[in-house]
Formats: structure tokens, sequence, C-alpha cells
């Protein structure tokens, strides 16, 4: 697996819906892990602004959609897990530079959700194949990033930021499931084709 890391992913190069617009040769490797740096690092920002849409676990779209641009960009083993890690040094970053750390659960999204891209996706041979890979993708992602965040509340006897653990739970427990489904369905649905004769 490990000899396998950034080589060409033929099964998302061919599920693409767009031309790809880099050259698939395997010299672009370093301009493609500059872009999955890249990605990385414009994820962390993205993350750092608050909608205030009062939808726990809506975070996860700021993190799967981009992920997949990425992936689409550079459809190479491995590239989602750099652009998870280059977000999490950004994120880093930002939080020494004086701006506000981010929160439990879009910070498991921002570690774990590249990582988990990179699994689920690790076979997929068809269009459809990564239909179902990214939304589970998204779905695993975010039923951890809703565990850590509700931990926390828990361990914190409910004064971490945001609403009560009473108040939240309840809403929890549907939305964030329901956000991690559709980030990872839109993001196939917007980068990628269900088949070749789309």
């Amino acid at each position: 697996m490990i000899g396998t890391l950034f080589t060409a992913h033929e099964g998302l190069g061919t599920a693409r819906r767009f031309p790809s617009v880099l050259p698939a040769a395997s010299r672009v490797l370093a301009l493609q892990l500059g872009l999955m740096v890249l990605i990385g690092c414009a994820i962390a920002v993205l993350c750092q602004i608050k909608l205030s849409l009062r939808v726990p676990g809506h975070n996860i779209i700021r993190v799967v959609l981009p992920m997949a641009l990425g992936l689409w960009l550079a459809p190479r083993r491995g590239a989602a897990t750099v652009m998870g890690l280059s977000g999490m040094a950004m994120a880093g970053a930002l939080s020494l530079g004086g701006r506000a750390g981010l929160g439990t659960g879009a910070l498991t999204s921002l570690a774990l959700t590249g990582l988990l891209l990179d699994l689920a996706l690790w076979g997929a041979r068809s269009g459809w194949s990564v239909y179902v890979r990214l939304t589970l993708a998204g779905l695993a992602a975010n039923l951890l990033a809703m565990l850590v965040r509700g931990g926390s509340k828990w361990l914190s006897g409910g004064a971490v930021d945001g609403l009560p653990i009473e108040l939240w739970w309840p809403t929890a427990v549907f939305t964030y499931p329901l956000c991690g489904l559709l980030a990872g369905l839109i993001s196939a649905v917007v980068w990628f084709r269900a088949s070749r004769g789309n």
C-alpha cells in the first residue's frame, strides 16, 4: 500500500466530470503535490469562516467539496491525506498567529476526512463506485466529528461553545449524518461522473 502512494488513481481519473487541466505525466507530481498543499491550506482558511447556519455538522461541506476538487485536479492515491495534513498545519499556523482555533468538530473533520477519503476511494474503479465511496466517506467523517464534538461537550459539562449538549444532541444526531452524506454526494456529483456515458 505504501509503495503505491501518489501513483495515478485510474478510477478517479476516468470518472472525472470535466477534462483535466493538468497533464497526466508523472513529471507533474510536484505540481500536483503543490496543488494538494494549497487546497489543504485553503480548506483551513474556509473552516475559519463562521456561517452561523445553526445546523450542527454543516462544516463538512467546506472540507469534502474542496478535497474532491483536489482529487479531480490530482487523481492520485494519498492526495486527500496530503490535503488534510496541509489543512491541519495551516490551522495550527493560524491559531499560533492569533486566529481563533477551530472547534473540535471542525478540527476532527479537517484531520480525518482526507484519510477517510483515501481509504474509501482506494479500490474505486468506476464512477458509481466513486459516488458511493465519496458519500460514505463524508458520512464516516461527520459521524466521527459528531462523536468528538459530543464527547468534548459531555466532558466539559456542556461548557464548550455553542448549544449545551442537551439541546445540541437531539438535533446533531440527525444533522451530522445527513450533512456528511450530502457533502459526499454533492462533491461526487460536482466533480465526477456516475458513468462514462454521462
